[in-house]
């Protein structure tokens, strides 16, 4: 099981966000370059990345810390946040970025989703937003009468590389991740399901890795910032 170091970055700066407000955002670090070195000199194999301004944009805002994590590091990386067009798909994949993360779109242009994963394949995964098992887009403000098992099924025959799971509730809170929702996500389709939302101590990912379904892996944020989770402990951990 794969441990996805997260940067989420907002105005230029990596934050965490406390349930997905926007209002309740911690900085951590004002170079987000900086820290995604940090995150590999520990030994992380990806790194997970969030244009936060983005997915209320519709948009790429936080382009220039991107780039600057892609120029400086050479582990994969994901990201998420504003991707909304095959054109800004392709222009992220040409500047190095390992895998697309479509979210909003995912629920409001599925057709898009298919497109590109049959057009990139291996580069784009589906980012499924919860709260209480519907879908919320548009930077999660926007809840919808989708519900979670229902969209990624759709999904099913599409090629997406991988659905990221976030239980929005959980998102920053510390409190652990809704492994009973992830593992019966990861039950219901095919496809390779990343967990999001509350991974916040070294016991939350050996649950995730125990939890009976086979979970591709976990992306941890404000554990690892606020040294909850030791990144280098716990990818030994997960190996072991």
């Amino acid at each position: 099981m794969i441990l996805y170091p997260a940067i989420d970055l907002k105005d230029g700066q990596a934050v965490r966000l406390l349930k997905g407000d926007m209002e309740k955002a911690t900085v951590f670090n004002d170079d987000p370059a900086a820290q995604a070195m940090a995150f590999v000199e520990a030994g992380c194999e990806w790194l997970h990345l969030v244009d936060l301004n983005g997915a209320f944009a519709g948009e790429p805002v936080n382009a220039a810390p991107v780039e600057a994590i892609l120029t400086r590091t050479k582990v994969p990386a994901q990201l998420g946040g504003g991707i909304r067009d095959m054109a800004t798909i392709e222009a992220w994949l040409d500047k190095g970025l390992a895998r697309v993360i479509l979210g909003t779109v995912a629920v409001e242009n599925p057709d898009l989703v298919r497109e590109a994963a049959k057009a990139f394949p291996g580069h784009v995964a589906v980012g499924i937003d919860a709260r209480n098992g519907r879908v919320a887009t548009k930077g999660w403000a926007t809840e919808t009468n989708v519900m979670v098992t229902d969209l990624a099924k759709s999904f099913e025959d599409a090629g997406v590389a991988a659905i990221i799971y976030t239980d929005i509730n959980r998102d920053g809170a510390m409190q652990g991740p809704n492994i009973e929702a992830t593992a019966d996500l990861a039950r219901a389709v095919s496809i390779p399901v990343i967990a999001s939302g509350g991974v916040s101590s070294l016991a939350d990912l050996i649950a995730l890795r125990d939890c009976g379904a086979s979970l591709n892996g976990a992306i941890s944020g404000r554990a690892l910032y606020d040294g909850a989770l030791d990144l280098a402990q716990a990818l030994t951990a997960l190996k072991g």
